[in-house]
């Protein structure tokens, strides 16, 4: 199913050990099937404990918010295309962070309804949910001068100069599944909001099964005791991470179309959304 998904392109790769864990048939007609064998395997809950189930989409009663649903009832409405598949692996992959934001965005539709405006909150666990990348950057003086670079989008310096620091000490893990279904067909303007955690070294030397928990813990933890802005995030061109792209020269990097210069202070939104 999905022949269009490059399951080897390194963006994928946080999603990848999901899709391989799926229980063995065709997906032809109905992944959903196969994900809530998967759910079910993972003990998959939601904030109140209830177990997360995918249904078709038809489930979700009109009128009522899709988050609030999942919320009450643990079922994931679920439509048969790439979006919602993604969707579905994120759940299967990162259950802790998913299961934050539904509670936060949940909360939030509780307290204000929905409205034409989400509020600052709900607006910032839609683009966590939709559209985040994961920096996972060794804490220290070089971590933080690579974060500083970034913030300050000095992209030759961060992306350029600095690469050999990716996979060594910074990792980047996508989260958003929008994001994950416009890579399939990779263009150079898709840009990630990135949310920098900074680890220990512990981390890196942990397996990938052990950084993967390690993240979803720590992160779903930080949503639920701080809450989630806007302002969290830093913009972050998906090619350009060192080694996920071919002709990554420093001419790639001076492309201000993609790469583009931080804005002034009084909007500090830079960068280019796609």
């Amino acid at each position: 199913m999905f022949p269009d998904i490059d399951w080897t392109r390194p963006w994928y790769d946080a999603v990848r050990p999901a899709f391989d864990s799926l229980p063995p048939g065709p997906l032809i007609g109905s992944f959903i099937p196969a994900f809530n064998a998967n759910a079910a395997r993972l003990g998959l809950v939601n904030e109140l404990g209830r177990a997360i189930r995918f249904v078709p989409q038809a489930e979700l009663p009109e009128g009522t918010a899709y988050e609030a649903f999942i919320g009450a009832t643990g079922r994931v409405p679920t439509r048969e295309n790439l979006h919602d598949f993604f969707n579905g692996l994120v759940w299967q992959t990162f259950p802790r962070i998913k299961r934050a934001l539904n509670a936060l965005q949940a909360a939030q539709i509780a307290q204000a309804g929905v409205g034409k405006a989400r509020g600052p909150a709900r607006d910032a666990a839609t683009i966590f949910d939709e559209n985040a990348a994961l920096l996972i950057v060794r804490d220290g003086d070089a971590g933080r001068a690579l974060v500083d670079d970034l913030r300050a989008h000095r992209w030759r310096d961060a992306l350029f100069d600095r690469r050999a620091m990716f996979g060594r000490d910074a990792e980047p893990w996508l989260f958003g599944h929008a994001l994950m279904e416009k890579l399939v067909a990779p263009r150079k303007a898709i840009t990630a909001h990135v949310r920098v955690v900074f680890a220990p070294d512990d981390f890196f030397a942990f397996e990938r099964e052990g950084r993967r928990d390690w993240i979803d813990c720590a992160v779903s933890k930080a949503i639920a005791a701080e809450g989630l802005s806007t302002a969290g995030f830093t913009p972050l061109p998906v090619l350009g991470v060192p080694g996920w792209w071919p002709d990554q020269n420093e001419a790639f990097y001076l492309d201000h179309t993609v790469f583009r210069p931080k804005r002034p202070a009084s909007n500090t939104q830079g960068g280019h959304h796609d």
